[in-house]
């Protein structure tokens, strides 16, 4: 929230490791500044793919731990030292090696499998989890339901750290300027979050034998109404 995640490094850089530039960098920098001011992650909307793909990661990390003979340590976000970027591994298997899988449709899988190789589209976020984590190599895992999985081990390589070091430095450097900018259109910092005090309610009326039994008359009368209402509706 509010800072560069190596899923997104694609919004700054290419496959072929050069600088983005234009209306991506410039979404993603707004999507960036929104999170900061507002404290939250902007709200997101999944389809039935991506709900699909999660489901299935349930049995691709298994099925890999299996296959390997590994453990996979399932970890939350992790940053960098200065907190200045950071990832979202699907797990790690040693300090220096974690995993990314992906759970995409059959026909997206069988382009994966054909080419033998990893997808441009997560070239960015493979390496970028390594240059976060300080890992050496990556396990790529594309995983689909009754077809051959692809597992590529990616090692990794110096020359995209140092164009996405330099990408997101510039686009750290930015996301500060931009952020005091704000501030001063706004004549000040945004709001805290409000805090909802919980308030004083008297619930010494749950402390009692709870609520008084029915009459025998009540009851027959409830049930009479019960009936008469079923009735009218035919039923």
């Amino acid at each position: 929230m509010g800072i560069p995640t190596a899923s997104e490094f694609d919004n700054l850089v290419t496959p072929l490791w050069k600088q983005r530039k234009g209306e991506m960098v410039e979404t993603y920098l707004a999507k960036k500044l929104a999170e900061r001011w507002l404290g939250r992650p902007l709200a997101s909307f999944s389809g039935g793919a991506a709900e699909q793909g999660t489901v299935l990661e349930g049995e691709a990390i298994p099925w890999y731990q299996c296959f390997a003979d590994v453990t996979v340590q399932r970890v939350g976000f992790i940053t960098t030292d200065d907190g200045r970027i950071g990832c979202s591994p699907d797990g790690l298997i040693t300090p220096q090696l974690g995993i990314e899988v992906k759970c995409p449709e059959a026909h997206t899988h069988i382009k994966y499998l054909l080419a033998g190789k990893l997808p441009d589209a997560y070239a960015a976020q493979v390496q970028g989890s390594m240059l976060v984590t300080g890992a050496v190599e990556w396990m790529f895992l594309s995983y689909c339901r009754l077809f051959p999985p692809l597992l590529l081990t990616i090692k990794a390589d110096p020359d995209a750290h140092d164009a996405l070091s330099e990408a997101l430095d510039a686009f750290n450097a930015r996301l500060d300027s931009e952020y005091a900018r704000l501030i001063e259109l706004n004549g000040g910092p945004p709001l805290p979050r409000e805090v909802r005090a919980t308030p004083d309610i008297d619930l010494s009326f749950m402390e009692d034998e709870g609520p008084t039994p029915l009459t025998e008359a009540e009851a027959a009368a409830l049930t009479d109404k019960a009936i008469a209402n079923l009735t009218e509706k035919g039923l």
